[in-house]
């Protein structure tokens, strides 16, 4: 089988991938998708002038406005989504100091 082709033959939507300062983030939750799912906050991001949804378990994000944030996400019809454990601070190798 060819690289990057589903069974259905069909090619797969390549990850896009953003790096940017995260200019503004906002919390909508909790919210309950379906019975004995855990509640789930819905996180909206703007980075580098685009918004994008990052929807998780959890109320609190390691991330905070100001931040150099890197992460996966998909475009859909609902906007542009983050990737489920993706999003992260961006390391700057320039920044470490040297012992």
């Amino acid at each position: 089988m060819a690289a990057g082709f589903r069974r259905s033959g069909r090619r797969r939507q390549p990850k896009l991938e953003a790096r940017g300062v995260l200019e503004s983030l906002d919390r909508e939750g909790p919210f309950k998708e379906w019975l004995g799912m855990p509640d789930l906050y819905r996180h909206v991001l703007v980075v580098g002038g685009e918004t994008y949804t990052y929807q998780v378990e959890d109320a609190e994000l390691p991330v905070k406005v100001g931040d150099m944030v890197v992460f996966r996400y998909r475009e859909a019809k609902a906007g542009k989504w983050i990737d489920r454990n993706s999003l992260g601070v961006a390391i700057d190798p320039s920044t470490y100091q040297r012992d």
